[in-house]
């Protein structure tokens, strides 16, 4: 039986909160994927937890559950010609702002996965709060991890089949060795992040 966890279903009782979260910032390849959801204050499931602590298995069944029961949810990609244009981190930054602009109805207030965020259209800085291992704290945080990678991994499965030998499907573009002996041999494809230089690829490929 999964244990039943202690996530927080909100910050503030009554007010339209989404959480916020990513998937993919370590890859070498792909983009990186941003999700925001929000909850009604009454879900619950025993399965819900940071998406990094739950088995694949885990978190394929509990997509469609948030989906089908989120008040609303959206996912945004920000590719790797955008990664490398402005960094990881404010690439996250900005997919989880463009995830929040999607949503319908629109949220009173952000919790952030994670200590760095900024202000954007419509949510100045008292109107989202960051929260360093939010996806273990909030259960709108954790909601959106999941689509975040569920997501991710699809997609990866995806261009996996344009790119096979680098085994997307298993590593999702992550620096395993065998991600990066198919970079030393094949070297890098367009989706591969050209800003990431690895210590096994020095001198770098990209």
């Amino acid at each position: 039986m999964p244990r039943e966890n202690t996530l927080l279903p909100y910050l503030k009782a009554g007010r339209l909160e989404a959480g916020c979260d990513e998937a993919g910032r370590g890859p070498l390849a792909g983009p990186v994927y941003a999700a925001a959801v929000i909850l009604p204050e009454d879900f619950r499931h025993p399965l819900l937890n940071d998406s990094k602590q739950m088995s694949e298995k885990d978190r394929d069944l509990l997509r469609p559950i948030i989906e089908k029961e989120a008040v609303a949810w959206a996912v945004e990609a920000v590719q790797a010609e955008e990664i490398d244009r402005m960094n990881i981190l404010w690439a996250s930054v900005t997919g989880m702002q463009r995830a929040v602009l999607k949503l319908v109805p629109r949220p009173e207030f952000l919790l952030i996965d994670g200590n760095k965020f900024r202000p954007f259209e419509g949510f100045g800085f008292n109107s989202y709060q960051t929260v360093v291992h939010g996806d273990a704290t909030f259960a709108s945080i954790a909601a959106a991890s999941v689509l975040a990678k569920t997501h991710r991994d699809e997609m990866m499965r995806a261009l996996a089949r344009e790119y096979p030998q680098y085994g997307w499907e298993r590593n999702f573009g992550y620096p395993t060795r065998e991600h990066i002996d198919a970079l030393k041999e094949y070297g890098p494809s367009p989706y591969h992040r050209r800003s990431f230089h690895p210590k096994e690829l020095e001198p770098s490929l990209f």
